[in-house]
């Protein structure tokens, strides 16, 4: 099973939008037609869709998903409108994968750059995970590590202890995957008895400067996705660039 994981498209209504480093529909299109080329079985999109925020610019992003050969889904970053989302493609919180499970997890709070899943989700998937013992891929927005760098790890997800209590008794949690850091990011965290395994992802549209102590943008690098192929229990991923 080939899974490819896609994120931070900040897409506008407007395809000829320019961002900071060049022009996010061009990009996604890009990304979208190597991905396709890898045969995925499923693709995720960990947020931020959207940089206008606008109906049209999420049904310009499920236009353009729907190029997708396999199944897709989609969550919410801190840049997006939910009811937007799900009035253009389903917001699931659960992908079966076998013999894998998905998890996806909702982080943004309105108005605010930061994540927080809050104690009703933690609730409710600390209950997810007593019930069921497959082993399991979360994917959320926002990074529930620091990835090195100031700015972003002030704005990533701020109740990370809790979910890492959560976590640490369920071992077969495996894989997390994130967004909203815009840069690569591969680490194993160490969740009580059990390690568990951390990847970012290249955004779509701009690159942020790993390391950086404040905003800047990386423009030596380009747009990317990852790819996980899953064998069993076991797994393998890496990074793919593209040129735009």
């Amino acid at each position: 099973m080939r899974l490819v994981q896609i994120t931070d498209a900040h897409l506008y209504a407007d395809k000829q939008a320019r961002s900071r480093a060049g022009v996010p529909w061009h990009h996604l299109q890009r990304v979208l037609q190597a991905a396709i080329a890898e045969r995925p079985d499923f693709v995720v999109l960990t947020g931020d869709v959207s940089q206008d925020e606008t109906a049209a610019s999420y049904e310009l992003a499920a236009e353009t998903m729907s190029q997708l050969p396999c199944p897709w889904a989609w969550m919410a970053g801190n840049h997006d409108q939910p009811a937007l989302m799900q009035a253009e493609h389903p917001l699931a919180d659960e992908v079966s994968l076998p013999p894998w499970r998905l998890l996806l997890l909702h982080t943004p709070v309105e108005g605010e750059p930061y994540g927080e899943l809050g104690r009703d989700a933690l609730a409710g998937l600390s209950a997810k995970l007593e019930g069921d013992h497959r082993p399991t891929l979360i994917a959320m927005h926002h990074p529930p590590v620091d990835v090195g760098a100031t700015w972003m790890d002030a704005i990533g997800l701020q109740d990370r202890e809790a979910f890492w209590e959560v976590i640490s008794a369920f071992p077969q949690v495996k894989i997390i995957l994130f967004g909203h850091a815009h840069q690569t990011y591969a680490q194993h965290h160490l969740a009580s008895t059990h390690d568990v395994a951390v990847y970012g992802c290249p955004a779509i549209s701009d690159q942020f400067m790993p390391g950086a102590e404040h905003f800047m943008i990386d423009e030596a690098s380009r747009p990317g996705y990852r790819i996980l192929d899953f064998h069993d229990q076991q797994w393998e991923t890496w990074i793919e660039r593209v040129t735009v």
